[in-house]
């Protein structure tokens, strides 16, 4: 098999067997790919509303959420309220001292301190029923813009756009809250003046960052958006764009998707997790490279220390994690930050494969991230427990929770109990990587075909990364590397003799692989470039013993 009859079976795969599909995938048409932004609910009423308030020069407040998809989503609003000229403040809430969402506390402050006649929420919303019941007894209008989870009816809200509302007719749902912010902005274009047809296009490269690092799917209207967005990004003028690359040493003409994801996103979500999210928020908004600079400095700093605290809970965590059998590992100690938590439950559940909470022990209650995963719905299982919360949400693959510190232990008891009532089977089977195309020979891993898989991107959820399984591979290289000897270079060759290098992040702690052993070996294809020289390199996901596929 040649490089090209790989790539056009990697094609295949994905369902991309005939000329439409592949120049719809390849080249998405951003006006033909567009829908009417009427047909979200609400929309009508939402534009309404804010036209008036344009009218009458009322004050607004976008009230934003502090990860990553808040924080672009809040930035994109707040460039077009600029260019509609309304007069308008962005408010972030604390994650330590508010957490996510709406809070009559700070609605409280919108109204008393920012002076605001009209809140709009980016990311947030749809189940905050206490605190809109409050807005609208104390006469402040609130429009919900939001993605997430809605109950079977909606709060009193002047509007409340999501895509995931039954009644909604939009003809794709997966927007993440900054793509519904952009809805609204189109919306408002048909309006106002101020934003001309076409120039709101300026602004995706905050929906592409959202849109990623909120890790929704990267098909449809999504795909479209986060293929001009990262274009854009090539191009973008935003100071604070321009100071993340320099600090990280990233080339603006080489953005993709996955810079998004591991470079810049981790910087920006390390100011919500370590301390607050503001930082973030100036530095997208900033208009001084300089300013946007020092931020970005800040940033870096802020990351490298959410990194080493992660590393210290994680390490703890993990002591405690050998110490039980339970099928649901819940983990807690009063030094452990529920603003790092999250991730620190990722790790957790690859490497012990099981689904995990860690909490944070507070005065009086325990909070935490949960993460998950096969049939196991994190959400589901929190709210399972429905007797021990304080609060609590989420998906199927992650969640969060607060519990009184004196229930933690018939929480942790219960939420296990309910684990073992499902009967699952064959859990961790849904943590293996699942391979594109299986190849017994390493003749079509070539640069050309990691030139073409390239062209597939943007890769995320929905797109991910092409990944194939060399099977029966002869291992003639091992070395650990890295400051920790956690990372493993490889050599591999097959039947035939043609080798291969490779390298396999982690994969120490895993299952590290001895010079002659017979192995298979799930890679992704990409590009080594040294010395200007380009050679093919396998990304190694996972190793194991040949023949032991499961």
């Amino acid at each position: 098999m040649g490089d090209q009859e790989l790539f056009e079976l990697l094609l295949s795969k994905r369902g991309l067997t005939d000329a439409q599909d592949r120049s719809n995938y390849f080249h998405p048409n951003y006006i033909d790919s567009q829908h009417d932004p009427f047909l979200l609910p609400d929309m009508q009423a939402a534009v309404e509303r804010i036209v008036l308030a344009t009218n009458e020069s009322q004050k607004v407040v976008v009230y934003g959420d502090y990860d990553i998809d808040g924080i672009t989503a809040s930035t994109i609003l707040s460039n077009a309220f600029d260019a509609f000229g309304i007069e308008h403040e962005i408010y972030i809430p604390d994650r330590f001292s508010e957490g996510y969402g709406l809070h009559v506390q700070s609605l409280l402050h919108t109204k008393d301190v920012l002076k605001a006649d009209l809140v709009v929420t980016v990311d947030c919303g749809s189940v905050s029923f206490e605190p809109l019941k409050w807005a609208a007894q104390n006469n402040l209008d609130v429009i919900v813009t939001d993605h997430h989870s809605v109950s079977d009816t909606m709060p009193p809200a002047i509007a409340v756009i999501n895509p995931k509302r039954k009644d909604c007719k939009y003809p794709f749902i997966e927007f993440a809250g900054v793509g519904v912010a952009f809805k609204l902005i189109q919306a408002l274009q048909t309006r106002l003046s101020g934003l001309s047809p076409g120039a709101e296009k300026w602004f995706l490269d905050l929906v592409a960052f959202g849109s990623v690092c909120d890790i929704v799917e990267l098909v449809d209207e999504n795909r479209t958006l986060t293929y001009w967005g990262t274009e854009v990004l090539k191009k973008s003028k935003r100071p604070g764009i321009k100071a993340l690359c320099e600090v990280t040493g990233i080339n603006q003409a080489d953005i993709s998707a996955q810079t998004l994801g591991y470079v810049f996103g981790p910087r920006l979500n390390a100011a919500g997790r370590m301390v607050h999210a503001t930082s973030a928020l100036q530095l997208l908004l900033s208009t001084s490279l300089s300013e946007a600079r020092e931020i970005a400095l800040k940033l870096e700093k802020l990351n490298q220390s959410r990194r080493h605290d992660q590393k210290v809970i994680y390490e703890q965590a993990s002591k405690v994690a050998t110490q039980t059998d339970d099928p649901v590992l819940v983990l807690s100690h009063p030094d452990w930050s529920h603003g790092i938590n999250g991730i620190v439950a990722s790790k957790l559940v690859e490497h012990y494969k099981k689904p995990t909470i860690v909490m944070q022990e507070l005065a009086s209650t325990v909070k935490g991230s949960m993460r998950s995963f096969g049939e196991f719905s994190a959400v589901d299982a929190i709210r399972s427990q429905q007797e021990f919360l304080v609060s609590g949400g989420g998906h199927a693959a992650a969640g969060g929770c607060t519990v009184k510190k004196d229930d933690l232990a018939q929480f942790r008891e219960g939420i296990n109990a309910y684990y073992r009532s499902l009967k699952l089977v064959s859990q961790e089977a849904y943590l293996l990587p699942e391979h594109d195309v299986a190849i017994d020979s390493f003749k079509a891993i070539t640069v050309r075909l990691c030139e073409l898989v390239e062209t597939m991107q943007p890769f995320g959820r929905g797109n991910p990364y092409p990944l194939l399984l060399a099977k029966d591979c002869s291992i003639t290289v091992v070395k650990r590397v890295g400051s920790d000897k956690a990372h493993v270079q490889l050599e591999a060759s097959d039947a035939d003799g043609e080798s291969r290098r490779g390298i396999a992040f982690s994969l120490a702690e895993e299952f590290t692989p001895k010079v002659g052993d017979r192995v298979d070996l799930w890679f992704e294809p990409q590009i080594n470039e040294y010395a200007g020289r380009k050679t093919p390199q396998l990304m190694i996901k996972r190793v194991a013993p040949s023949g032991h596929l499961g």
